[in-house]
């Protein structure tokens, strides 16, 4: 296939109509439009654009690059190199804008950025939960603020250049949306993966959407692994069982 020819999978529509309701369409497409993540199953992944860490060997290990300090970038103690979070932890439910993100003092965010973005996040299974629910918030903000957080939380990997480039269009200021539920997938100390589920309205309409991330520990805090095509992922939801109810009540 010439290259021209090749579907890029930040434009593919990331699902198939069939019989599914119009207003959960409508907020999906939103949806997809903020984390700009409208791909398929069966997308190609991005080609990678060559960066300062990228090298023409084989193909690049899963594994986080570059200084993995366990030491928290703002001090930050309590951590923990195994475990998981079966049950909803403490959080002081704050605001950006009109989005509600989980905040602690144990677990973080222990820091905000003067672009909005918040980080500095526990090194433990419970930190990476928070770390993932912040990511998730922050990408529905504007514009600015979503850049400015992937610029911070990309490390070093083969596509972060291509990821950099996909950052969205600006949201609708008539989208709501809020953290649903988590489910901590896998978490070793070094990396984890973490699934949030959240739910966005619009015009009274209702759909609920899931982001998994995966993360690494990398010079003091939670970052997202670029070395992977597809590193955090959005899918539609009929509901949100088998999720972990964490929400603002």
């Amino acid at each position: 296939m010439a290259e021209d020819d090749t579907p890029n999978p930040f434009t593919r529509p990331g699902f198939i109509a069939g019989a599914v309701v119009v207003a959960a369409l409508i907020v999906t497409a939103i949806i997809l439009t903020v984390l700009n993540l409208n791909r398929g199953s069966e997308a190609t992944p991005p080609t990678p654009t060559p960066t300062s860490t990228a090298s023409s060997g084989p193909t690049p290990s899963q594994t986080p690059s570059g200084p993995t300090d366990s030491t928290s970038i703002c001090g930050l103690k309590g951590e923990k190199m195994a475990g998981t979070v079966s049950t909803a932890p403490d959080a002081t439910w704050q605001f950006q804008d009109v989005y509600a993100y989980p905040s602690s003092p144990v677990f973080g965010p222990g820091e905000t950025a003067t672009e909005g973005y918040r980080y500095c996040f526990q090194h433990s299974p419970e930190g990476s939960l928070f770390a993932a629910a912040n990511m998730t918030i922050a990408l529905f903000g504007d514009v600015e603020t979503r850049a400015a957080l992937l610029d911070y939380a990309l490390t070093d990997g083969t596509y972060r250049d291509a990821l950099l480039s996909q950052v969205g269009e600006t949201t609708g200021s008539d989208v709501r949306a809020s953290i649903a539920g988590f489910r901590v997938l896998s978490y070793d100390g070094d990396t984890a993966r973490v699934d949030v589920a959240f739910r966005a309205t619009t015009q009274g309409k209702v759909a609920n959407g899931s982001a998994v991330f995966d993360l690494v520990w990398s010079e003091g805090d939670w970052k997202i692994n670029s070395n992977i095509a597809e590193p955090f992922r959005l899918a539609q939801l009929p509901d949100t069982s088998g999720y972990v109810n964490w929400r603002q009540e």
